[in-house]
């Protein structure tokens, strides 16, 4: 009798262990754990991330431009805006993408990317699409504190000099230890990287404010239907998340302009593009600090409205992670690189910015630990 007892107890305690096993690592497959964590987490975690980019080579390559890629075509582009070749009159080109994970005693993510989209786009008459070469590494998913910010600003006038700044982003703080490995000159404006091979530039336009919803006296900016459109040097790139990222649509695409829900509201029409499927925390990108860049959804499927800092940066865990998440407020998906502070005042270069920020939960336990 009494060994059937011992031999029940023991199966108890089995099963009690292996359900909390199950949670831990539910836990672990959920939250990115940051550089304090064991470098073999961040590591397998940093894989994880990378794998939810459109990748068409195992990185890194010398020149990725050099890759041969996956064959886009497009009939709406034309020989002056087709950023390949015309085959049969369809604008026809190679998307090329690499993300590498580098294992060490800190985990390095490198992006290296042609910087041309897996579908078509609607582009200005003026404007066009051309191949680009962006290549950085940098910390993957670095150490920051809340109590220790990059960006603190107390007044108005010091909160636009950071956010509403074009050029903010042109250098990440030390702790990310970027290095490009390009000389592309639009990088210095590129604040990440989309999964689908689209740059997400600063949110600013080349007058520093918001392109979409500017102060009086400004114009807004034309973009198409997927929220993105290209700068004078054929960059195309998002300043707004957009869910043409992780379900590209196939045939042409229409301009915003010409299309009544986003024309009328670019904000909320943005949120209608995420399909339903991936309303939860996922990935959309990376930031170049090495932060990652998530859809405006927490894992609850809670819409993402507060808990921001100035950065569009949120501490969202009890591990202390920190990641930049899109907002269909300014700056968007990423207006400078954080931590930052939550004053009670916004940026004047948007009539659709926040007019207070404030502490998610989990950044006032890291703020009163």
């Amino acid at each position: 009798m009494l060994g059937k007892v011992a031999l029940a107890i023991c199966a108890i305690i089995f099963t009690v262990f292996a359900i909390a096993a199950t949670v831990v690592l539910s836990l672990i497959s959920l939250y990115i754990p940051n550089q304090s964590v064991a470098s073999i987490s961040a590591y397998q975690t940093c894989l994880t991330v990378a794998s939810k980019f459109a990748t068409t080579i195992s990185g890194p390559v010398a020149n990725i431009t050099a890759t041969t890629g996956v064959t886009v075509t497009c009939s709406q582009l034309t020989s002056s805006s087709c950023p390949g070749s015309l085959v049969n009159g369809i604008c026809t080109w190679q998307r090329k993408l690499a993300v590498t994970c580098i294992n060490g005693s800190t985990v390095r993510i490198r992006v290296q990317s042609n910087a041309l989209p897996g579908r078509c786009a609607s582009v200005p008459p003026t404007t066009f699409l051309k191949e680009q070469n962006i290549d950085f590494e940098v910390n993957f998913n670095p150490t920051v504190n809340v109590n220790s910010q990059t960006h603190s600003p107390t007044t108005q006038s010091a909160l636009d000099d950071i956010v509403c700044s074009i050029t903010n982003q042109q250098y990440a703080p030390s702790g990310s230890n970027l290095t490009s490995y390009s000389s592309v000159a639009s990088l210095g404006t590129v604040a990440g990287m989309s999964i689908d091979n689209v740059p997400i530039l600063n949110v600013n336009s080349a007058v520093d404010v918001d392109p979409f919803y500017p102060p009086a006296g400004y114009a807004v900016e034309t973009v198409d239907t997927c929220l993105a459109h290209p700068q004078t040097n054929g960059v195309y790139h998002y300043h707004m998340a957009s869910g043409c990222a992780v379900s590209p649509p196939t045939g042409n695409l229409s301009s915003c302009t010409t299309t009544p829900a986003c024309s009328s509201d670019i904000a909320g029409y943005a949120l209608s593009t995420f399909p339903s499927s991936a309303k939860k925390l996922t990935v959309i990108g990376i930031a170049k600090d090495g932060h990652v860049i998530y859809e405006p959804y927490l894992a609850s499927g809670n819409i993402v409205t507060s808990g921001i800092d100035i950065c569009n940066g949120m501490f969202y865990d009890s591990i202390g992670n920190y990641a930049y998440f899109a907002t269909t407020k300014y700056p968007y998906v990423t207006g400078c690189f954080g931590p930052g502070n939550y004053p009670s005042f916004g940026p004047s270069c948007t009539t659709n910015g926040q007019s207070s920020y404030t502490m998610s939960v989990h950044a006032a336990a890291q703020a009163n630990g």
